[in-house]
């Protein structure tokens, strides 16, 4: 009896697990619904836009830069001593090039803004919730979805490419000081193999990345946030699943678009 008893209540939590991320899910699609309902609806929150801009991008600019550039470096020693096997050193800006713009410019950037404006954004929510300003805002008449969530979402989506850009120029930058100081190679070298393998799509289809990165980011950080439940807490808890979740869903989205727009290229 004990090990039905046993069974039976793994069962039973296992059940509860499943329905708790279903309603999580579900909670989550229909603010993502209600949010591009509002989109386009008066009165446009452009103030609110303009603030989540400058504290998602300009505010992320100097960690953005400082990851840039060390990744830059590591990658320039790291893919000289992998192609010194083979004589190949000039091929060093070429590679570093690709790998930025393909993979770690938008996808380390993203991760990068998880940690620093994305938990921020459902602590702020999440607190909000529990001291009832979000319920004071709708006795107002006003729809907290369109003036808390729509801005968030619009501005992180926006603004993600820039900073991928911006992380690939620094890493570049970086990679290319390593290869002419450290290295022993020179900058035209390193110029002419970075035009020889990387091309415009390849810098296209990572921004593509970053604008679903973006997305991704505001809406996992929104809904955690919107929804929290269990006062300072559950607060931390929904930060930190926040924040989990969303690196998760770019690490795997990462996979999946690179498979469709690099695979079926090449």
């Amino acid at each position: 009896m004990r090990v039905l008893e046993l069974i039976g209540a793994l069962v039973l939590t296992a059940l509860g697990h499943l329905r708790g991320n279903a309603e999580e899910i579900g909670r989550g699609i229909l603010l993502l619904g209600q949010s591009l309902r509002w989109l386009f609806r008066r009165p446009l929150r452009v103030h609110e836009i303009v603030r989540q801009l400058d504290f998602v991008g300009v505010q992320s600019t100097e960690l953005i830069l400082l990851t840039g550039i060390f990744t830059g470096m590591v990658l320039a020693l790291q893919t000289h001593v992998a192609l010194s096997r083979y004589a190949a050193q000039s091929l060093v800006g070429g590679m570093v090039g690709l790998s930025l713009t393909r993979e770690l410019g938008p996808v380390l950037s993203a991760l990068m803004v998880i940690g620093r404006a994305g938990s921020a954004m459902t602590a702020e929510l999440g607190t909000m919730r529990n001291t009832q300003q979000i319920d004071a805002l709708a006795s107002m008449a006003v729809e907290p979805i369109q003036y808390l969530v729509v801005p968030r979402v619009v501005a992180t989506t926006l603004i993600m490419p820039g900073l991928a850009l911006l992380f690939e120029f620094a890493g570049m930058v970086g990679a290319c000081l390593i290869f002419c100081t450290q290295l022993g190679g020179e900058t035209a070298a390193f110029i002419a193999s970075v035009r020889d393998y990387v091309s415009v799509q390849d810098l296209t289809h990572g921004l593509i990345k970053a604008v679903v990165f973006g997305f991704i980011i505001a809406a996992v950080s929104c809904t955690k946030g919107f929804y929290v439940t269990g006062g300072s807490r559950g607060v931390g808890t929904a930060t930190t699943r926040a924040v989990v979740i969303s690196s998760l869903l770019i690490l795997g989205s990462d996979y999946v678009m690179t498979t469709l727009m690099f695979t079926s290229t090449s």
